[in-house]
């Protein structure tokens, strides 16, 4: 029986009249929209796997976006998009969950290593719906929409609460999934109702780190504002029958004297302990607090109560304590310590601080943040080397910025953005603050007006923050049409250096004979980073000694299938990700008059557990690409065909075909190669759609050397090519090889697996040599002049026109501590990259005197010495981070990886892992002693 092209066979036998893919892709799109509209607290989404749904867009020639949704949400993909895909199989979720035998629950969970966007989507619950009424599959994975944070965001709470009950009577150990937004009255409800004990009877505590820590009541305060976090244990107690009502005989903390001690205090230094996913409003802290009230209403939030403003100092050998991971928080601990190890906010944070916290700042945090943090690095500096579990501060971050809160990894530098802003804004000593007018420079020299827009900004910022972070720089701007500049002078926290575009990568290709002249072979070649496709090129060229009438076709081989070819040789190489297969065709330079001939290849699966099932074909090895002179008919191809495998065949013929032994090719499971059959069910690459095919191993087509079939360029349809078969003239002509026994006693199909990754890179971060650059040429990329970009115009007041304007940057102005911020992360509309480029940067004077342009004597120093570095390892989605952090007056490096602390030689500090560098600016003393001075005023 003939099926059609657009259907497909249902388990049941039935054969079901599906959308097109066309009307799919509309239906959907709709669904979303209608989603779109209508977000709001409580709404389901589901997850589904990335692999699937990508496939399923391949199908459908689109992309989709997926919540969260952007203000394209639908774009056609020519050149993203293969030129043939199959309708996808069921919704396969089984890549992106524990599998039942290691979880042990019912519930499938989800991997904890997943990432949005590269491991799964969400879609809105009725875009599942349509997708499983389709589809079939799954398991479903449906997931709640919440509110977090103060702003109320919503957000799909992917991975719920995850807490580890330990009932003290017999032992035991059970995990309980909730919202962080349910209520410590629905977590009773359900330990009581899994324990079958009454509700006055039992008494759950806060038991992190297997230490009890503060009692649950029963009530609505959330989970999340009771600083429970992922993964931590709770403590179940049960009041013996006969005992002494709930209440009698606990102390003012809720401590239960008649039951297990709570543990005495380790350090007169309180710890920054709570919660580690507070979005919603802490309960040690009152209302009262957004009027100004009085601190003592924040201090409910501190684990042992500790006045936290009170004058402290460094304990002996402090800052040595490691930062525990919460869960995916070595973003934050690493930017932590280097913040902690920063000598004049040590000397701030250690004092008083009370009269500079400025509650009413509507653009602060009411001075939470900044208590949160001082109460922080006061328990680091304190005595010991004990972890600290900075809870509390994790509850603050995710209240005050919910893009920080969840399990996934974030980046070091955005964080530190985020504190060192959020520092500012609860530590600023303006009350209120006036408004200034800014005036163009209009000619004036550059230190009046340098001078004048500092000024305006330290009447209106001021804080120990701007003491000691902040410098200015000089922006020019020049029209490209009226020559009108324009000149202003900013403020800036941080420097974010580019590195150099001459960096450079190494990318393998593998490249074939189309005429048959030679066995295919990998080269790796070195390009520019950012280069384009026709560097590519001109490099492989060369490795592989190209002949002047050729030239290379480079194509993407996925699913055994040519994904897509390079023909635009000013596409970037940004384009091409690292886990890729690119192969390159050596063809003649007159193939414009020839037909180019793409070859992919086919066997046969017999199903050995089901004999009743049908056998299928399958998609394998790696697809060819030859051409035809002048071609007529079937034998022409037959003899193209034949003439590229040649440098395949055997030297010797074999008695018995060896089928695929390894099995691991390009992602094809072992197989047993089978001689087709008369008739045949043939599969394109997934399962899901099948078509008929003519039986290729009839009379008229034993003439011929090879089982061919003409295929369309979706590779929907299989016409059987024959001796007579009529080839007509067009560009490129798409056949299929189906392999025989014949074809593995004759070849050797080795040479056409396992295609090599574009670039393979490794976990391990080494200095690369031969692309180390140095923090020099990154400030000079950063500050050299350059075109503003087509989204980015400037409005040119004499124009009145937005013009494509150059722009230049001069430092003029630095401060005591700087802070450079190396951009090894880049971001398109489709891509995400790391550079792994080693940077050679000074650790001791580090001299920007020839930077600076402001010619005011009376600047301090300009010279620095580093004293912290915040480290990323690994790619992106799945790395490290940590910090290496010098304590001044021991002049010592240390190496801090979440709660582990250890001793580090300067020469180890340089790897191609820094990400962000601190410095301190270094003053000539008296005595000819180089030392470090800082200041930071306070009012009066």
């Amino acid at each position: 029986m003939t099926i059609p092209d657009s259907t497909y066979m249902m388990e049941n036998g039935s054969i079901e009249l599906p959308c097109t893919p066309e009307e799919e892709a509309r239906i959907i799109q709709e669904l979303i929209s209608k989603a779109e509209s209508n977000l709001k607290q409580g709404n389901l989404y589901y997850v589904i796997s990335n692999r699937w749904f990508m496939d399923w867009q391949r199908y459908i020639r689109k992309l989709l976006g997926a919540y969260p949704f952007n203000e394209h949400a639908t774009e056609s993909l020519p050149s993203l998009l293969p030129n043939s895909a199959n309708r996808p199989g069921p919704i396969d979720n089984s890549d992106i969950i524990i599998r039942e035998a290691d979880s042990g629950d019912d519930d499938p969970q989800l991997l904890r290593t997943l990432e949005e966007g590269r491991d799964y989507v969400l879609v809105p619950q009725e875009v599942w719906e349509k997708l499983s009424e389709w589809y079939k599959g799954g398991p479903a994975l449906p997931r709640k929409m919440i509110s977090v944070g103060d702003a109320k965001q919503l957000s799909v709470e992917v991975f719920p609460l995850c807490l580890n009950l330990f009932d003290t009577r017999d032992k035991s150990h059970k995990a309980l999934r909730l919202s962080k937004r349910a209520s410590l009255h629905e977590l009773y409800t359900i330990v009581c109702k899994l324990k079958e004990i009454a509700p006055e009877k039992a008494h759950i505590w806060d038991y992190f780190d297997k230490k009890k820590h503060t009692k649950l009541v029963a009530s609505n305060q959330t989970l999340e504002d009771s600083n429970l976090q992922m993964d931590q244990d709770i403590l179940l107690e049960v009041q013996p029958e006969g005992s002494l009502p709930s209440g009698f005989g606990f102390d003012s903390t809720g401590n239960d004297l008649a039951l297990v001690p709570v543990e005495p205090l380790r350090s007169s230094v309180t710890i920054a302990g709570g919660p580690t996913l507070s979005n919603g409003f802490s309960t040690g802290y009152s209302s009262n607090a957004y009027q100004g009230s009085s601190l003592n209403s924040s201090y409910g939030d501190m684990e042992d109560g500790y006045d936290s403003l009170r004058p402290a100092s460094k304990g002996e050998r402090g800052g040595l304590a490691g930062l525990s991971n919460l869960g995916n928080t070595c973003f934050m601990n690493s930017a932590l310590q280097c913040l902690v190890h920063t000598p004049p906010l040590v000397e701030y944070f250690l004092q008083d601080y009370t009269d500079e916290i400025n509650r009413q700042n509507p653009l602060g945090m009411h001075g939470e943040l900044a208590l949160a943090f001082g109460e922080l690095l006061r328990k680091l500096w304190s005595s010991g080397r004990t972890p600290v579990a900075p809870r509390a501060f994790k509850g603050k971050l995710g209240r005050f910025a919910p893009q920080f809160s969840g399990y996934n990894q974030h980046d070091s530098q955005e964080l530190l953005a985020f504190l060192l802003d959020g520092l500012h804004e609860d530590l600023n000593r303006v009350k209120q603050k006036p408004y200034f007018e800014t005036k163009d420079s209009d000619g004036r020299p550059d230190e009046e007006v340098a001078n004048e827009l500092w000024r305006y900004h330290r009447v209106r910022n001021d804080s120990v923050i701007v003491d000691i972070c902040q410098g200015q720089y000089k922006s020019t701007l020049v029209c490209p049409d009226c020559n009108k500049i324009s000149i202003t002078f900013d403020p800036f926290m941080y420097l974010s250096l580019p590195l150099p575009s001459t960096v450079t990568k190494t990318m393998t290709v593998t490249v074939f004979y189309s005429d048959g002249s030679g066995l295919p072979m990998p080269f790796t070649v070195t390009v520019l980073r950012h280069g384009y496709i026709k560097d590519l090129a001109q490099a492989l060229e060369i490795a592989c000694c190209l002949r002047i009438d050729e030239y290379l076709l480079l194509a993407e081989v996925y699913d055994h299938r040519v994904f897509r070819y390079f023909e635009n040789p000013t596409e970037i190489l940004n384009s091409v990700k690292d886990d890729e297969h690119i192969v390159a065709y050596r063809l003649p330079k007159r193939v414009a008059q020839l037909t180019r001939l793409e070859i992919s290849h086919r066997y046969l699966e017999k199903c050995i557990i089901d004999s009743s099932k049908a056998s299928e074909r399958k998609l394998f090895l790696t697809p060819l690409v030859t051409f035809l002179e002048d071609p007529h008919n079937g034998a022409d191809i037959d003899f193209a065909v034949h003439k590229v495998l040649a440098p395949l065949r055997r030297k010797a013929f074999i008695s018995s075909a060896p089928g695929l032994k390894d099995g691991a090719e390009n992602g094809s499971p072992s197989e047993t190669i089978e001689v087709p059959m008369n008739s045949c069910t043939i599969q394109f690459g997934r399962e899901g759609q099948s078509t008929e095919c003519i039986d290729p191993v009839g009379n008229s087509s034993m003439e011929l050397t090879f089982h061919l079939c003409l295929t369309d360029e979706r590779g929907t349809n299989c016409r059987p090519v024959t001796k007579d078969t009529v080839i007509e003239p067009v560009r490129m002509q798409k056949v299929i090889l189906d392999w025989t026994e014949k074809e593995y006693e004759l070849y050797d199909a080795s040479y056409l697996k396992d295609l090599p990754e574009v670039h393979k890179s490794g976990l391990t971060v080494k200095k690369t040599k031969q692309e180390a650059i140095s923090l020099f040429s990154c400030l000079e990329a950063f500050l050299k002049e350059e075109p503003l970009g087509p989204d980015d115009m400037w409005y040119c007041p004499r124009c009145k026109e937005h013009r494509q304007a150059s722009k230049k940057l001069d430092l003029w102005r630095l401060p005591d501590i700087l802070v450079f911020h190396l951009k090894r992360f880049s971001y398109s509309r489709w891509l995400k990259n790391k550079l792994d480029t080693f940077v050679n940067f000074p650790i001791h004077n580090l001299d920007l005197s020839k930077y600076v342009k402001s010619t005011d004597l009376s600047e301090s120093s300009h010279v620095y010495e580093l004293y912290a570095i915040s480290n990323h390892y690994g790619g992106l989605g799945g790395g490290h981070y940590t910090a290496y952090c010098k304590l001044i007056d021991d002049d010592r490096w240390y190496h801090f990886d979440d709660s582990h602390v250890s001793p580090v030689a300067e020469s180890d500090i340089k790897t191609s892992a820094a990400y962000v560098l601190f410095y301190r600016r270094v003053k000539a003393q008296q005595n000819g002693v180089v030392g470090g001075s800082f200041q930071c005023h306070r009012s009066s």
